[in-house]
């Protein structure tokens, strides 16, 4: 399986979970068994406290008491709708209130499901996974859809095609002859190359490039990407336009030729933290976020100079 981690320390990004309910024994409960499933996890008690969190922290998903002193979760449920920021986040209800009716208030109030008290805590896991995993899909694909005349693509813990937009397909059926996936699974194997090398081009028999560019993780060990057909032309005019200082061409120079961080330091005559700080600058510049995808660019454009 593959696991994807974010740009900071190598650790994989956890989703976020806010437990509410009045009942302080259900709540150590769910933060024990979320916690072991690798979520972090936020408690209320109340919703007051609820609204609070959510003023700190949009999570990724919400376990809500049904049934609590003053304002119910059905009301506190409306509520979090009611905000545009915070609409998007799926809200399953939890009950021991199993009558028709009061299902119905809570998918009308804007529930996505609900579980049943005594919880068990496999099912509430699983559909948990589903609702998180499902919302954030759906928001990609209602923000992130063609960003910039560029496609987005979402790929899967398992490296497979998980959604795509329609600026996506077309730019992968440019690049390999109208197909979207491939039944040997190279075109899956070529995106996650790209996911984790940060960029990678693929050469078009007319002479463009598909380009696949690394732009994070979506949730659940899925990973975004970009992708964009684009002319040799372009890709140089995204260095020549990026204005590096001398000393910032050098450092690039170098670092396209496969030298470390330590390695230009003592090519340059510089410290190791001014190195790190041009290569934030030239990341900057590049509009790239990962020293791969700076190597990419540098070097189509060191061959073609």
């Amino acid at each position: 399986m593959m696991m994807l981690f974010d740009d900071s320390g190598g650790q994989p990004l956890a989703s976020v979970i806010l437990v509410v309910d009045d009942a302080i024994e259900t709540l150590s409960m769910l933060c024990d068994a979320l916690s072991q499933e690798g979520y972090t996890v936020l408690c209320a008690s109340s919703a007051e406290e609820a609204l609070e969190r959510f003023e700190l922290i949009v999570p990724d998903g919400v376990l809500l008491d049904a049934v609590m002193p003053g304002i119910d979760g059905f009301e506190l449920c409306r509520r979090l709708k009611a905000t545009p920021p915070w609409s998007h986040v799926p809200i399953i209800f939890m009950t021991g209130l199993s009558e028709t009716e009061e299902i119905v208030r809570g998918f009308s109030s804007g529930g996505v499901d609900y579980v049943v008290k005594p919880l068990r805590i496999p099912e509430v896991l699983a559909r948990l996974a589903t609702h998180v995993r499902n919302a954030r899909v759906t928001r990609l694909a209602r923000e992130a859809v063609d960003i910039a005349g560029m496609g987005t693509l979402v790929l899967d813990g398992q490296g497979r095609i998980a959604w795509h937009s329609p600026q996506a397909q077309r730019a992968l059926q440019d690049a390999f002859g109208g197909r979207v996936t491939s039944g040997d699974g190279s075109i899956e194997r070529w995106l996650v190359q790209a996911a984790e090398k940060g960029e990678l081009t693929c050469d078009l028999p007319d002479g463009r490039q598909l380009v696949a560019r690394y732009i994070g993780v979506s949730g659940l060990s899925e990973v975004m990407l970009l992708l964009n057909v684009e002319t040799s032309l372009q890709a140089q005019r995204r260095l020549q336009q990026a204005t590096l200082t001398p000393r910032e061409t050098e450092v690039l120079s170098w670092l396209a030729k496969g030298k470390t961080n330590r390695d230009i330091a003592e090519i340059l005559s510089m410290s190791h933290r001014t190195v790190n700080k041009h290569l934030e600058h030239i990341f900057e510049k590049l509009g790239v976020e990962t020293r791969s995808a700076a190597t990419a660019i540098a070097g189509q454009f060191l061959q073609q100079g």
